[in-house]
């Protein structure tokens, strides 16, 4: 009984115990489901927000839903300033009624969160086109890898098949040892294998066919041996893989890439080649045929320019064939017809070399998920006999070949659908499209220039004797049609006609891209100022107005920048003058003038690539359609070893010859490889003037071609490799004491920053240069970079205009010996020579150590580099200095 009671007392206490805890279970569970309820709301409401784009906006626990009138008006703003200030969103309440009942900070909340929303929708479009483009990245380098793996076996069969058969060759040379009748039978047999053919409507057809299957072979297929293209390697973020041919007749190029362009548009755009080749002068479709087969057939005559004054311009008479395959591709193919009977024909022009265009064109595929997949083959025959022999690298370079036609063409077509996914995209005021179009007609207007063909109404004046500067005339209406001729004071000019003076020049030892960058930063170094002001005089009407925000200075120029093609490294941009008075006497008050300038090439990295830089002055207005007079430099390298290299080898692209401000590091195997060849500069400058003016505008043009040439090459001397690299230059012979050192690195720095010679040729040997350093005419000093710089060291005229000696020398600073106005001179100064290295200083009045005034003409400043390309010590220069 107990134990029966026990038992049940145990039992009555666990049902009462689970009981409990059951209570507590089920009110838990309650209290969660509440929270869960909460949450859920408060998940709702927020997700509620963000689908209703921006309409829900809490604010302090309150929730405030816009009007579609109110989101309207937001959404105005928004596309005029996404991020306003608060003055801006207070003088939109009070501007707008509708926003009345909304507080600023609400305002403010609803910008946030719809430059949020901007940012994540363009991150993801940007990975989904990053994702498109690898997708098709991986299916090219699939089907390249298909194609290497076809070349390879077709490979393996030959080395067999010229094994089996080198016995029976063996026997044959033997028994026939004429060599004249092997060539004979060879020459037959080329003969007979292309036949001409007849130009009836059938015969262009089956060249046509022949066209395509040899094309498509050279695009997908082995019928070309091709080797990656130094410095373009494929990625994510390449434009493509570019290769070029290796050992085949004439000059060939490939790229395969992707565009976000319809198949029918990139078609359209490829074939209007004037609107993207800038070396095409004429592009004229004579004749269009309809095949059977739903393609057509076209004639063509075209023409290119000249890449020098030194040879003549090429043309073509093609076929090209444009067809649909059986997959849906589009095909347009092109070959040369120099083989055709009884047809169309197009007799040989004067100043035109005939060339000829292997089987080439344009294989575009549909993508999925939208753009295309485009195959470009450019093999040509520039006939490079018809050239001097200096110049037949320019016709046998097929990297020049890539980088000027085949990657030109892609470079198009990626630069129109980037301005068609961003169409509203802005610079300066003005589209991507018109900032593209000026940029041919500058490129155009140079060609033009350095030809001068006599159709366009140039022709050539006499020479003076000297035949180095050829200088040509054109006095047609149309060449001068939309120039505002008047001048600032208002009356009418007489300016008829234009004036080109043009030359070229042999380049050796110096890489393209650093002379030309160079030029470009350095424009006093070859430029004169009167002639800038007499270039821009009839085109600066009135002031130009163009904005300054992040501009970049260098040197009494103020450049300007309009647009930049990373891909390409292209820039666009304006050049302000400061300060620069015109030529003509009426003109008080000196005015900044105005180039719009194109510069491409200034990278090292691209082996063999062309430099230009191309200028004209503008007017005030700065129209998309105002006359461009285009002057400048173009310079394209003559070593064409990369071309032959063995595809096995592959080239260090890693380490690259960079010269710039001060920490820019140099590769002296680098340097060698780039500045080991040849390379030819051609430059061109044009000039509006009044016809009576002839003679003196066309002696003044000569001059100042001669001084640009004899400029530059100073300039190139002075930027070869082996005055550059710091294994080289600043490098310190063993053994030198310490005055040896620091005279070579004075020497060497003043090398680096100012392209010139601050000694005079001959003093070779590091006691001679210090010798020559002592006994310097002008006075050469160098302070310590201190807080407070004190001088180091001094020439022998330095210690003759301080009145001091050596050993007194450390205890003067360098602010005593500067006056009031010289010292405030002097700190402006000093940024600019700790960022850019060097700067020049006008003239005025110094003190020496015994307060005598001293007046100097001018004087410059320079940072003083060691062996490591560090900073050791701030060198001044006073020029013709005298005790007042």
């Amino acid at each position: 009984m107990l134990n029966l009671e026990g038992r049940n007392n145990l039992s009555i206490s666990n049902h009462v115990g689970m009981s409990r805890s059951k209570n507590k279970s089920t009110t838990f569970a309650s209290n969660q489901r509440r929270r869960y309820t909460v949450i859920h709301a408060l998940m709702m409401v927020v997700t509620s927000t963000c689908k209703d784009d921006g309409n829900m906006v809490m604010d302090n626990g309150k929730y405030v839903r816009y009007t579609p009138e109110q989101v309207e008006a937001l959404e105005r703003v928004y596309h005029e300033c996404p991020k306003p200030s608060s003055l801006r969103r207070q003088q939109l309440i009070r501007e707008c009624p509708i926003l009345s009942n909304i507080e600023p900070k609400q305002i403010k909340v609803w910008f946030q969160n719809r430059r949020c929303r901007e940012k994540q929708r363009k991150e993801s479009s940007r990975l989904q086109a990053v994702n498109r483009k690898l997708t098709a990245m991986n299916k090219l380098l699939m089907e390249e890898n298909d194609r290497l793996q076809k070349q390879v076996s077709h490979l393996v069969y030959e080395n067999s098949y010229f094994r089996q058969h080198t016995q029976n060759a063996t026997t044959l040379a033997t028994r026939d040892n004429s060599c004249e009748s092997v060539v004979t039978s060879g020459q037959q047999h080329l003969t007979s294998q292309h036949p001409p053919r007849d130009a009836s409507p059938a015969g262009l057809l089956s060249i046509a066919e022949e066209t395509l299957t040899e094309f498509l072979s050279k695009a997908t297929g082995t019928a070309v041996e091709w080797v990656q293209m130094p410095g373009m390697k494929p990625g994510p973020d390449s434009v493509g893989i570019i290769t070029i041919s290796h050992c085949c007749t004439g000059v060939a190029s490939r790229a395969c890439g992707l565009v976000a362009l319809e198949p029918t548009r990139v078609a359209e755009i490829l074939k209007d080649r004037l609107s993207w080749y800038r070396d095409c002068r004429a592009f004229d479709v004579l004749n269009v045929l309809s095949t059977g087969n739903g393609g057509t057939i076209e004639l063509l005559y075209m023409q290119l320019y000249a890449p020098t004054t030194l040879a003549p311009a090429c043309d073509f008479w093609l076929l090209r064939y444009t067809s649909v395959l059986e997959d849906g591709s589009l095909v347009i193919c092109e070959q040369s017809l120099n083989n055709t009977r009884n047809g169309p024909s197009m007799p040989p022009v004067k100043d035109f070399v005939r060339a000829k265009v292997l089987p080439s064109g344009y294989l575009i595929r549909p993508c999925e998920g939208g753009g295309s997949i485009i195959h470009i083959v450019d093999h040509i025959d520039l006939e490079p006999g018809s050239v001097p022999e200096v110049l037949r690298p320019l016709y046998e370079s097929s990297t020049l070949l890539a980088q000027r036609t085949t990657l030109a063409a892609l470079y198009q077509l990626r630069q129109i659908s980037q301005e068609v996914s961003q169409p509203n995209v802005t610079s300066w005021g003005r589209r991507p499209a018109a900032l593209r179009a000026l940029g041919q007609r500058l490129s155009r207007g140079f060609n033009e220039g350095v030809n001068g063909f006599m159709d366009e109404a140039w022709s050539m004046i006499e020479s003076d004797g000297i035949d180095d500067v050829a200088v040509l005339v054109n006095s047609s209406p149309g060449k001068l049609m939309g120039l505002d001729l008047t001048y600032a004071n208002g009356f009418p000019s007489m300016i008829t006609s234009v004036l080109c003076a043009k030359a070229s020049m042999i380049l050796q030892n110096v890489p393209p891209a650093i002379l030309l960058r160079f030029l470009r930063e350095h424009r006093s170094e070859w430029a004169d100022n009167g002639i800038d002001a007499y270039l821009s005089a009839a085109f600066t009407a009135g002031p130009c107005s163009l904005p300054v925000a992040r501009a970049g200075y260098f040197g009494g120029q103020v450049i300007l920048p309009l647009a930049h093609t990373i891909e390409h490294e292209e820039f666009m941009e304006v050049v302000r003058l400061e300060n620069v008075s015109h030529f003509r006497e009426d003109t008080i008050m000196p005015r900044d003038i105005f180039f719009l300038q194109l510069c491409s090439g200034v990278d090292e990295k691209a082996v063999g690539s062309c430099a230009e830089l191309i200028f004209a002055p503008i007017d005030a207005s700065f129209s998309d359609d105002a006359l461009l007079l285009p002057s400048g430099f173009r310079i394209i390298p003559l070593d064409s070893k990369a071309d032959t290299s063995s595809p096995n080898r592959t080239l260090d692209l890693a380490s690259t010859l960079e010269v710039g401000l001060v920490g820019n590091k140099a590769s002296g195997d680098c340097s060698r490889h780039l500045g080991s060849g040849k390379s030819i500069m051609t430059i061109a400058f044009q000039f509006a003037f009044e016809i009576h003016l002839q003679q003196n505008i066309a002696a003044m043009a000569r001059q100042y071609v001669r001084s640009i040439i004899s400029s530059v090459q100073r300039v190139a001397l002075a930027l070869s490799p082996s005055n550059l690299g710091p294994q080289v230059g600043l490098q310190p012979p063993p053994g030198t004491t310490e005055a040896q050192t620091l005279a070579l690195w004075i020497c060497q720095s003043y090398r680096f920053f100012f392209g010139v010679e601050l000694l005079k040729p001959g003093s070779e040997g590091s006691e001679s240069i210090v010798k020559a350093l002592w006994h310097h005419s002008d006075a050469v000093m160098c302070c310590s970079l201190k807080a407070l710089p004190a001088f180091t060291f001094t020439n022998q005229a330095g210690l003759d205009m301080l009145e001091t000696t050596l050993v007194a020398l450390q205890d003067i600073t360098l602010e005593k010996i500067f006056n009031d106005n010289g010292r405030k001179a002097l700190f402006v100064e000093l940024p600019q020579i700790m960022q850019q290295g060097f700067a020049c200083l006008q003239g005025g009045i110094a003190l020496s150590s015994m307060s005598r005034p001293i007046s100097y003409e001018r004087a410059v400043a320079w940072k003083v580099l060691d062996e490591d390309e560090k900073a050791h010590c701030l060198c001044f220069m006073f020029f013709n200095w005298s005790f007042v």
